[in-house]
């Protein structure tokens, strides 16, 4: 499973629109590449087409989609979004997560 805060939501709607997607009906893919300060990054993009392997969750009325592979490092996150003057963006909230980088963008198990 994988979450979604009221704020990251919030952010994710307007991003969607912005970009000509529709919470309602796109999705927002969620993936880990190789790469990154810490060995693995995070990905963050949306997606109008949902693949055949793609693990399909919805929190907070978005609907995520997530590749099998990423879905085995991605366990039980939190997609949280932190604005303002110290605001960092897009924050994930990895349980799985032995280090994160300072930027908080990658990590290691």
């Amino acid at each position: 499973m994988i979450k979604v805060s009221i704020e990251a939501r919030t952010k994710i709607e307007q991003l969607m629109v912005e970009s000509g997607y529709n919470i309602a009906h796109d999705y927002v893919r969620v993936g880990v590449k190789s790469g990154g300060c810490s060995g693995l990054s995070y990905e963050l993009d949306f997606d109008k087409n949902k693949k055949e392997d793609d693990k399909l969750f919805e929190d907070n009325n978005v609907k995520i989609i997530v590749d099998k592979k990423s879905f085995l490092y991605l366990i039980g996150t939190t997609l949280e979004y932190s604005g303002g003057l110290n605001g960092k963006g897009f924050v994930f909230n990895n349980p799985n997560a032995n280090r994160t980088c300072g930027c908080g963008e990658s990590f290691s198990l």
